[in-house]
């Protein structure tokens, strides 16, 4: 099971780190994703990291803004993200998957879910 928290309404320009408690089953081997979905928007990845040796993916829109990371200890992995801005509002989901490789930017290899937190940036 995947179990996203931290999200809540925040103001532009400050920072935010949403986690991602992974619980139930090992998913060392797994590809950890971040997707988010704003109202009225199909749901968008965001970035993506390996469990195994913590290579990061990331969105063109967000490099730069947006950081993956992983906490082995804890079984969690992370999105922190800088300078928020109003269009960052949205659901943010973390996905497990067992591939690798360009296709980790589309849902599809993910088969595990989170149930999503929102994130709401005021202006």
């Amino acid at each position: 099971q995947l179990g996203e928290s931290g999200g809540g309404l925040v103001q532009a320009g400050s920072s935010l780190t949403l986690s991602c408690a992974a619980s139930g089953s090992t998913f060392s081997g797994y590809t950890m994703g971040w997707f988010r979905q704003a109202p009225e928007k199909e749901r968008e990845f965001v970035g993506a990291i390996t469990w195994r040796n913590a290579r990061t993916y990331y969105a063109d829109s967000v490099k730069g803004r947006f950081t993956i990371a992983t906490d082995n200890a804890k079984n969690t992995v992370y999105l922190h993200i800088n300078s928020l801005k109003p269009e960052d509002t949205a659901v943010y989901y973390c996905a497990a998957s067992l591939f690798i490789g360009a296709q980790i930017r589309t849902e599809y290899p993910y088969a595990y879910w989170g149930r999503g937190t929102q994130v709401i940036v005021s202006s």
